[in-house]
């Protein structure tokens, strides 16, 4: 079954995993709060968070995009496949270093994990650290 496409503009980013976008016709604009399928991206007090959510701004803020919404998370948000000015977000971010690939949802998205092992590889990014805290460990150790 295709999933829907919605078409928005890109209003707000929370993180680097994380945007707000205004979809639909003029006069009938809802604003969908979006969590990029696929990825975790560092928190915000976290190494290399605020990068990567500089780096989701450069991608996407003001920029149109296009959703495929695939799930809904337990905030609320929408999960989709995230394209902004025709890039796909997901495959961007990890590619800088600038997100980890999400295992829950890995296996819909199998391009992702070759380029985090290239990331890792060339220590792009968050792969400079030493010992790079995946955001899940770090939620879990620091709470929301």
């Amino acid at each position: 079954m295709p999933l829907a496409t919605l078409l928005c503009l890109v209003v707000a980013i929370s993180d680097g995993d994380t945007l707000t976008a205004r979809c639909g016709t003029p006069g009938a604009y809802r604003q969908v709060k979006v969590r990029v399928a696929a990825i975790d991206a560092p928190e915000s007090r976290q190494a290399f968070g605020q990068k990567s959510r500089q780096n989701l701004a450069r991608l996407c803020f003001r920029q149109r995009a296009t959703l495929q919404a695939v799930d809904r998370d337990s905030y609320g948000r929408t999960v989709a496949n995230v394209r902004c000015a025709g890039t796909d977000v997901a495959t961007a971010q990890v590619r800088a270093g600038l997100a980890w690939v999400y295992t829950p949802y890995a296996a819909s998205h199998p391009h992702l994990a070759p380029l985090q092992q290239q990331a890792r590889g060339g220590g792009a990014g968050l792969w400079s650290q030493r010992r790079p805290l995946a955001p899940w460990d770090y939620r879990h150790r620091h709470g929301r």
